[in-house]
């Protein structure tokens, strides 16, 4: 035998990644108005066209405008930053926004069921995309929330 396994099938396709998706970093400020979810959708489909992750473009753009949108319901009015980066072979779609820090724990995951109920379309994409998202806390002394979303590109 020569050092490799014969008989056994791949675990796992592997897809081919286009060389301009390792170039996909940006970071984006919006001011926090209501139309900012709508800015968030199209800044974000021509980003993932012209980096050739086309198969994401639809989870992409609906992640980010729900991202931004449930940012604006609990800080409306203030400014946000979304960030879309390639990395470790996902795409990486995360909003931070200036939610106030809670005075008490229960205030706290209060407010973190709250938006977790509201997140219910994000949620159903990211899980038909095979990702994965969520909410934590911004470890600064005025508060804060970094939400993100986890996109892997499946294979088809």
């Amino acid at each position: 035998m020569t050092g490799t396994l014969r008989g056994l099938s791949p675990v796992r396709e592997v897809l081919q990644i286009p060389p301009e998706a390792e170039k996909l970093n940006y970071s984006i400020g919006l001011h926090g108005s209501a139309y900012c979810a709508g800015t968030a959708r199209s800044v974000v489909r021509p980003l993932i066209t012209r980096h050739g992750l086309t198969d994401l473009r639809d989870a992409a753009a609906l992640a980010a405008s729900e991202l931004v949108a449930c940012a604006h319901r609990f800080t409306p009015d203030t400014e946000m930053v979304l960030t879309v980066r390639w990395q470790f072979d996902a795409l990486r779609i995360v909003v931070y926004d200036q939610h106030p820090a809670h005075s008490s724990p229960e205030a706290r995951e209060e407010c973190r069921r709250r938006r977790n109920r509201g997140m219910w379309l994000l949620a159903a994409t990211v899980e038909t995309c095979g990702g994965d998202w969520g909410l934590t806390p911004v470890l600064t002394a005025t508060g804060g929330t970094k939400s993100w979303a986890l996109l892997p590109r499946q294979v088809r």
